[in-house]
């Protein structure tokens, strides 16, 4: 089938031949031609090119969205790896269960959370989302299906999360929950007004609130450097979980804009207005899950306010020893060039090691923004942002990725030549291509 398959950064543009992969059951629906490449494909909620293979085509997965069982004394969960995440926990919720580890959508498929390693507002604790992957079958181009866990095929179970679809498809996963007593999250909120406070307040945070994450304004200045608000939670224990789950409403953004809404007159007016907002130093609140995890999620494309020509979004950690003066750099930078984003989040990361081999989250602190795409100005700004990471001998998100240069993902994953040797050969991405030779590749 033809269509438009699109990071959701929508940076890179072109039409791709998306072939559908209807059951678990079946072989993969690729070609002989060994030239030809493909890439499994589930929700396109990478923002950039590591879940497009712009040179062949990609395998669709979202329709393989069954549950195959739930173990609901030990919350062990069996699915096929096209089910959103959203659907995972609407269908478990009910029954005293959640998923351990969240990014902050539910448009997530479960073989794209096993794919990215995706982490939560809560890594200090739970750490990364390959950490309850029990086990999964993944299906190479030659037909061969593997079982992987911990103690089978150990080393493609490594590979394979957080590889970047590389390795093979996942059909389908085992996954560990964990038990809650409600569907609702109690939340406190800290309006801090500058980096070192935040400092303080994460550090008296880690002990008392499963959840943690901060709003930054990414304009402030000289003293304000850093302010923002500071939000932290935990499952609430007194309210009843609801027989029936129910999703916040959404909107729609309706169209793709010509020009982005986001500039620095926007955005200076809504930092402040959102800063200025709280007044309190301190606000409590009961809050629906979906209201604290996916904020963004009540907007439906959202992607459309950047316009046509996209966005990129930098996500970077970088280690705890320094990363109070790493931040501060990066965003003196940032506020210098008056960009940037509304939604600029800044969070810890534990010391909780990942399975995977590729994973992105070390111990330290990890900034995420976007960027409306301004053409050179903002690849330059993002190669000095690098220059930032590569100094504090941090990392960038490749899931979140659309222009690092091969020379600078080598230098944040050395070792992405062991995944190298685990990587299926008849798959591949426009985003390993572009890290790992010495020519970029634009769709």
């Amino acid at each position: 089938m033809q269509r438009h398959y699109q990071s959701w950064g929508q940076y890179f543009r072109g039409i791709q031949q998306g072939i559908p992969f209807l059951s678990r059951h079946q072989s993969l629906p690729i070609q002989s031609e060994q030239s030809l490449t493909y890439l499994p494909f589930g929700n396109g909620r990478s923002y950039g090119d590591s879940c497009l293979n712009n040179t062949g085509k990609l395998i669709d997965c979202i329709s393989l969205n069954q549950i195959i069982a739930f173990d609901e004394d030990n919350g062990l969960l069996t699915c096929e790896a096209g089910l959103l995440l959203g659907d995972i926990i609407r269908h478990c919720i009910s029954r005293g269960w959640f998923i351990a580890v969240t990014p902050g959508t539910q448009f997530v498929t479960l073989g794209g959370a096993i794919a990215n390693d995706v982490h939560g507002k809560n890594h200090y604790h739970a750490g990364t989302f390959g950490c309850h992957v029990k086990a999964f079958e993944l299906l190479r181009t030659d037909g061969t299906r593997l079982l992987c866990s911990g103690t089978q095929n150990t080393e493609l179970f490594r590979a394979t999360i957080g590889g970047l679809g590389l390795t093979g498809v996942i059909t389908w996963a085992q996954i560990q929950l964990k038990p809650v007593s409600s569907a609702f999250i109690t939340q406190e909120v800290v309006k801090f007004s500058n980096l070192d406070e935040f400092f303080v307040i994460d550090q008296d945070s880690a002990s008392h609130f499963e959840y943690s994450v901060a709003w930054i304004d990414c304009l402030a200045k000289g003293k304000n450097v850093g302010r923002g608000l500071y939000i932290r939670a935990n499952h609430a224990q007194d309210l009843p979980i609801p027989k029936t789950v129910r999703s916040n409403r959404q909107l729609v953004f309706p169209c793709e804009l010509r020009f982005s809404l986001i500039n620095r007159f926007s955005l200076k007016c809504f930092n402040a207005l959102y800063y200025a907002k709280q007044r309190k130093k301190v606000t409590r609140s009961t809050v629906y899950y979906e209201s604290f995890f996916y904020p963004l999620d009540t907007v439906r494309y959202w992607n459309r306010m950047y316009g046509k020509k996209g966005f990129f979004q930098y996500q970077c950690v970088v280690p705890k020893a320094n990363a109070q003066r790493n931040i501060r750099q990066i965003l003196e930078l940032i506020a210098a060039t008056h960009t940037g984003s509304f939604l600029v989040v800044l969070k810890s990361f534990g010391n909780i090691k990942s399975p995977g081999l590729l994973s992105f989250p070390q111990e330290g602190y990890t900034l995420a923004l976007d960027f409306p795409n301004q053409g050179e100005p903002t690849l330059a700004l993002l190669e000095r942002l690098d220059k930032i990471t590569i100094m504090a001998k941090g990392a960038v998100y490749p899931a979140k990725d659309a222009r690092m240069s091969a020379a600078n993902f080598q230098k944040y994953f050395p070792q992405w030549r062991e995944l190298q040797s685990y990587i299926d050969p008849r798959l591949s991405s426009g985003f390993w291509r572009r890290v790992t030779q010495s020519t970029n590749h634009k769709t």
